[in-house]
């Protein structure tokens, strides 16, 4: 992984780039950075390509990359499969070879097309003086760009700086493959779009995606209709009999009090086993593919060179016991756990003048004898609850293994401070309040600083994985929010099939890009698993009723085929506790104005 950046110019002397932007490159890539300027012969324009590299693959490459031909790429990404890539080369490398054979648009576009993992890159192609751009089918990396006209520069970037008023920064969508053709930048910023063919997957929402497309450029479909085949199967859009519609009406009548005993009378099917296969083989993929280590080195290791983001839920529970099949016994697996300061216990008098309703709340979902004012201690949050009896679970499952449980507490000054100083940057162009919940959530949580418990007592540590896994993908492919059930309680498996079309179709607009800058502010990759092309491809593949059952009690319909797959791995409660979103779980939520909307503009976003 690496942080890219390039800056295309029609004057021979562009003005410095902007030094916030720089910081953050080279916080993404601290191993090595270098920039590279290419002058048109006729001196029309002008590119400037930098990079900064995080060494994760084979040997160190330092970028930008030049092949003989003059050709320059910047990439930022991960093979994982399609293109073969051996231990010990480094997959820059290996793409800037094959791209330097390709003579023509639909050679490269294979070679994209081809690639199973996340990427977003810039390639200069001297033959034709084209730039290439674009990102993978799911947006897992994040690029930005800027035009501005004015000033006649086009910019791109893994981040930007949120300057205030500055609206120009924007997502590139995540549709397919960009050419510029630097031969007419005089005459403006035009590209060519060789889009992904989903064929069927993403619920109709390019026009969504395309909002982030800037107005003073121009876009047009490729001359020779050329299209890249979806790197993932279409989405299963069956509908079950009516009869089977009448057997999942009469669940609603099931006694959910027991929900592990209701989960245990679910048939164990193929399907179980065969996620299990596939999604253990994703996240093998994403633990091995780790620098390259001579034979001389010692193997033995006492940091861990992978962590999870880890609430104990459902989603990290399965990563972790996979992770643990495919990590050697020897080496420590960090879980990281994030809690925002809950506010001190009010008084009797203040409770006095809340509603009973509001008197009797509970921290939400499958702690249900959780509440504010029975916590021991004001990072006893309900994911550091569930997050324990998660450790736990691991624990009886490899009591070989090394746990490292990371409590990372966050006080609301240190939130505030480093929310002005850094996240509101790397979570620009978003600006939500949802953005700034997750966003700083998954910032605090990535950096791993915290304490681990030994023998009773408490010590500093800080992770040094590189590698991060999470469990994003998996809610919105097995119908684990509560909007899929309120969708299929008013319009029916139709219905909850048109929401899980959508999900995958805007993932990137509303995640992946703000998860990448994020988590790679700290010199650290992010890598999703439950979005490898082979989970999806199989996931996809199955009738939704197989997926998931709404009409069980919640902590057991949404996610049914993970959480029978969660107790085939041998995970216990675990595998029942509803879905609790990250920015509740944490509690962060709580430590802002309660009246705010998610979907609301986030005014400490705007401020800085």
């Amino acid at each position: 992984m690496c942080g890219i950046f390039c800056q295309l110019s029609a004057s021979p002397a562009p003005p410095e780039p902007d030094k916030t932007v720089c910081g953050q490159l080279q916080k993404r890539g601290p191993n090595c950075g270098q920039n590279l300027t290419v002058r048109a012969s006729d001196f029309s324009h002008t590119c400037l390509f930098s990079a900064h590299v995080l060494h994760m693959r084979g040997v160190l490459t330092p970028q930008p990359i030049q092949d003989p031909h003059g050709n320059v790429l910047l990439w930022n990404g991960e093979v994982f499969g399609g293109l073969p890539v051996s231990p010990n080369e480094n997959d820059t490398a290996v793409i800037s070879k094959r791209l330097a054979s390709c003579d023509s648009p639909s050679e490269i576009l294979h070679v994209f097309s081809s690639m199973q993992g996340p990427w977003a890159f810039v390639y200069h192609q001297k033959a034709g003086d084209y730039l290439w751009f674009g990102r993978d089918f799911f947006g897992r990396r994040s690029l930005l760009w800027r035009f501005d006209r004015d000033a006649g520069i086009f910019t791109l970037s893994s981040v930007a700086a949120h300057n205030l008023g500055d609206c120009a920064w924007k997502e590139v969508p995540a549709v397919g493959l960009y050419r510029i053709p630097l031969k007419t930048i005089g005459e403006g910023i035009s590209f060519e779009v060789f889009q992904w063919d989903n064929g069927g997957n993403g619920g109709g929402d390019d026009e969504l995606r395309w909002e982030t497309v800037h107005d003073d450029c121009v876009a047009i479909t490729n001359q020779s209709r050329l299209v890249m085949p979806s790197p993932v199967a279409a989405l299963n859009m069956c509908l079950p009999n009516t009869s089977e519609e009448k057997v999942s009406e009469s669940n609603n009548q099931l006694n959910g009090k027991d929900l592990e005993q209701l989960l245990a009378r679910c048939e164990e099917t193929s399907e179980v086993h065969a996620l299990i296969d596939v999604l253990s083989e994703a996240v093998r993929r994403r633990v091995q593919s780790l620098p390259y280590i001579q034979e001389t080195e010692s193997p033995i290791k006492d940091q861990a060179d992978v962590a999870i983001l880890f609430s104990g839920g459902i989603d990290s529970m399965i990563l972790a016991a996979l992770a643990d099949r495919h990590i050697p016994i020897h080496e420590p697996i960090d879980l990281l756990n994030v809690a925002f300061k809950l506010h001190a216990p009010k008084t009797q008098k203040d409770v006095g003048n809340k509603s009973k309703k509001n008197k009797s709340k509970k921290l939400n979902a499958g702690t249900e004898n959780y509440s504010a004012t029975s916590a021991t201690c004001p990072y006893d949050v309900p994911d550091r609850v569930t997050g324990r009896a998660g450790l736990e679970e691991l624990r009886a499952l490899n009591p070989g293994r090394k746990w490292n449980f990371v409590e990372i507490n966050v006080t609301q000054e240190e939130l505030q401070e480093e929310r002005r100083e850094r996240i509101c940057h790397l979570v620009y162009p978003l600006d939500t309040v949802l953005d700034d919940s997750i966003g700083c959530a998954v910032w605090f949580a990535a950096r791993g600083r915290g304490f681990v418990g030994e023998s009773g007592d408490e010590r500093p540590f800080t992770s040094a994985a590189k590698v991060i896994l999470t469990g994003i993908g998996a809610d919105e492919q097995l119908a684990g929010y509560s909007r899929h059930r309120v969708r299929f309680k008013t319009s029916g498996h139709r219905g909850l099939l048109d929401e899980l079309a959508m999900e995958l179709g805007r993932i990137s607009t509303r995640n992946l890009g703000r998860d990448d800058r994020v988590i790679g502010d700290h010199g650290k990759e992010a890598r999703f698993p439950y979005l490898d092309e082979d989970v999806v491809s199989f996931l996809n593949s199955l009738p939704v009723w197989t997926k998931a059952d709404l009409s069980l009690p919640r902590g057991v319909g949404e996610k049914l085929l993970l959480r029978l797959a969660a107790k085939r791995l041998g995970l216990g409660q675990s595998a029942v506790l509803p879905k609790r979103a990250m920015q509740f779980g944490s509690r962060i939520a709580k430590m802002e104005d309660n009246r705010e909307k998610a979907s609301d503009k986030c005014t400490r976003l705007l401020t800085g």
